[in-house]
Formats: C-alpha cells, structure tokens, sequence
C-alpha cells in the first residue's frame, strides 16, 4: 500500500465521522469513499489527488447517468475536505456528470390491481406461507399508509402500536421521527400478520416487525425480490414498469382525489399530507397534484364548476 493510499485511508475515515457528527447518515456515500480508497491502493496512486482519478473511479461503474453524477458529488465534496491537509488536490468540476431530471412517472394501480397483487403474494412461496403474509401485510400497508419502503422494514415491534394503531417512524429520508396512525382495517391485518409470525417464530433473531422467511429483519433486497415475484404473479410486469414506492404514489393522489371529491380546500390541506408522508416541505407533496390523469381531470373539473359558479 502506497504512501498516499494510507493517507487517504485516514481522511476519509476522518471525514465520514465528521459527517455522522453533523446528523448525517451518510451510508452511501460513506461506501462510494472507501470504494475510492481500494481503487487508488490497487492502482498504486501517488499523491496528490487528481481529476483522472475521480473521473476514472466513476466511469469504473455501470448503471445510470445519477448514479455517476452522485458519486462523483460525493468525491467532490471529500477533494474540497481533502485539500485543508494537501494544498495539491485538484478541484473537482461540479458538472462533470450532469444529472438527469428524468423521473419515470408512477404507476398508479387501480383497486383490482391492488388486489390482484395482494392475492398474489399467497402463491410466492406455497410451501413457506410466513413469506406470502409477510408480502401481503407490508404491499397493504405501504398502499393504506404512504409509508416509504425502507421505513416498513426498518420498524421494530416496539415502534408498531397495535392497541391504537400507530406506528413510529425512525429513520426516515430527513432523519426525523415521526407517528403515523393507520385505518382500523390497517391495524386488524397488522394484529393478524404479527399472531401468524409470532407462531411461525416464536424465539425471532431480533426485533424487526416484519421477518423473513428465515426468521430475521426482512431486508430492502427481500423487499425487492419478494415484490418482483409477485408483480410477476398479478401479470403486472407488463407496460409501466410497477416499484413498491409507487404504492405511496398511489395513497397521496387517492388521498388528493378524495379531497377533491369532498370540494375540501386541497392547497390548505396540503400541510397535513406532508407530515403525514414525512416530508420536509409541503411543496415536495405539490408534486401529486400532478400523479394522475384522473387526479388533473377531477381538479380541472372542479376547477370549470367552481368558475361557472362564480
């Protein structure tokens, strides 16, 4: 290991703790810095830090134009720490990898669409039925609460009230924690799934809400994987590409579509949505406003009514 390989070991070290003691998670990017530390200590780089060599441990990577726009973020913000102790680092262009502002729009999954993927999970793993309910209480409760995947599968069982039907949210996207009630419906498949998995494992490995099928904290992956399965099973892998956040996609608008219906002040309202959803400003929430056709021709309609009323 060169000289500078140990050097960059050690501030990069630096720099995560210093970001973790600002409040940040900073999982990721924690990852991509010791990523860039192996790939300068096989290449045997010398000191100082340079451009080539950001720009070369990112072209390393596949995957899509952000990916590589945030990794070379990350790599940027650690070469301006970087230079307080060599003077010699070069200094990154911000746009090197510009990012795209595409964003695949959101399936919005009608009510038998729901329930023919709900149906669904309980043909995934006919021979582990705790897998099935496992699927089935979490894609019901990601599309009756809002909540964000990574948040379903961080709860432990102390965060999820089953006398009154709360949960409490740790970890979110903004590092803040937050209550979020749920429909009596909701809280019934919550008592239902837990008597199921507690049956199937008695002594669980830890004290995640929901287990996998060998008996541990279900994981982002079995998340994916579990969700995949059954998309695949409802015949739902056909046109619009289906994504578990898409569920919470469907819960804003069905919620704005009520309030549509309802003729209640949707604008006005629209601050109680964002904290129910846990965002850091109700303008983020805006963006469901826009999430449907049915959604824009229910507000565009309102909106003819309310102006021939006048």
């Amino acid at each position: 290991m060169t000289a500078f390989a140990v050097f960059l070991g050690e501030k990069a070290e630096c720099y995560i703790e210093l970001r973790h003691s600002l409040g940040y998670a900073f999982s990721k990017q924690a990852g991509t810095l010791r990523a860039f530390v192996r790939y300068v200590e096989r290449a045997q780089f010398d000191a100082p830090a340079t451009r080539t060599m950001a720009l070369d441990f990112v072209l390393s990577f596949g995957g899509a134009a952000n990916s590589r726009a945030t990794r070379h973020g990350v790599l940027r913000r650690f070469y301006e720490y970087l230079a307080v102790y060599d003077a010699q680092t070069q200094a990154l262009e911000g746009r090197a990898f510009p990012r795209s502002r595409a964003i695949p729009p959101p399936r919005i999954l009608s009510e038998a669409e729901l329930a023919s993927l709900i149906d669904a999970c309980a043909r995934i793993s006919p021979d582990i039925p705790l897998r099935g309910r496992t699927m089935a209480t979490l894609i019901g409760l990601l599309a009756s609460s809002g909540l964000r995947s990574g948040e379903v599968v961080r709860l432990d069982r102390s965060d999820v009230d089953l006398t009154n039907g709360v949960l409490l949210v740790r970890k979110t996207k903004f590092r803040k924690d937050r209550l979020v009630p749920v429909h009596t419906t909701t809280q019934t498949a919550l008592r239902r799934y837990a008597r199921e998995r507690d049956a199937a494992f008695p002594s669980p490995k830890d004290q995640a809400f929901f287990l996998s099928s060998r008996g541990n904290r279900l994981s982002a992956t079995g998340l994916q994987s579990g969700f995949a399965q059954v998309r695949k099973i409802a015949a739902l892998d056909d046109g619009k590409p289906l994504r578990p956040h898409d569920l919470r996609h469907r819960f804003a608008v069905t919620r704005l579509g009520l309030w549509h219906q309802q003729r209640a002040n949707v604008q006005a309202l629209l601050p109680l949505l964002a904290t129910y959803l846990g965002h850091a400003s109700y303008s983020d929430t805006a963006y469901y406003l826009t999430g449907s056709v049915d959604l824009l021709a229910m507000a565009a309609e309102r909106a003819f009514r309310d102006g021939a009323a006048s």
